[in-house]
């Protein structure tokens, strides 16, 4: 496990990690968790302001905790601030990643979403909406694959990602609730299977 970082940041720092929050909320089609390669990129491989281990727990403890998945947004924010020397920095941070990734993508969607509603028998706004799918499961794809290759080599879970890809072709072409595989996904990895 990786010691937290003691960083020194300055107000240009802090300006810069809310334009890129502001950058990815433009780009989180998917919602925020599809921007989380570009999130590593920038805060542990670029600016070292988070380590993996970091990076991957608040990934974790926020899709484990009841309410919004982008509570993870929040926690990074939080860990860059810890990092930064005291729990007033972690609150700006919370702020900073929170405001940051919430702002524009609020205010685009809210706009275009009355705007679509108003026309939503145009044929340019029918073949938008189609067009944005495979770009959001492009997204999610690229996010499972950072996330799995953290911890896991491929080459010896194999059946960990052939488990991965049935349950998602499962879930595409069929109606079995969610909950079902997940239990299937807890009894496997329960008996060592996964």
């Amino acid at each position: 496990m990786n010691p937290p970082l003691h960083l020194v940041l300055d107000w240009s720092d802090w300006i810069h990690l809310f334009a890129e929050y502001l950058t990815l909320s433009l780009m989180s089609i998917g919602g925020a968790i599809s921007t989380t390669a570009e999130m590593h990129r920038f805060l542990v491989e670029q600016h070292h302001w988070l380590t993996q281990t970091q990076f991957n727990d608040s990934i974790a403890i926020a899709q484990a905790a009841p309410g919004p998945n982008i509570l993870f947004v929040a926690l990074m924010g939080w860990n860059v601030g810890l990092n930064a020397g005291s729990m007033t920095a972690g609150l700006l941070g919370v702020l900073v990643t929170m405001i940051g990734i919430m702002l524009p993508s609020t205010t685009l969607t809210y706009l275009a979403a009355r705007w679509s509603h108003q026309n939503r028998d145009l044929r340019a706004v029918r073949a938008f909406k189609q067009g944005m799918a495979p770009i959001v499961i492009a997204l999610l794809i690229s996010t499972s694959i950072l996330l799995g290759s953290a911890h896991h080599d491929p080459a010896t879970d194999w059946p960990l990602w052939l488990l991965s890809v049935l349950a998602g072709v499962v879930i595409w072409r069929t109606r079995i609730h969610l909950l079902w595989l997940l239990a299937l996904g807890a009894v496997l990895g329960c008996f060592g299977l996964v």
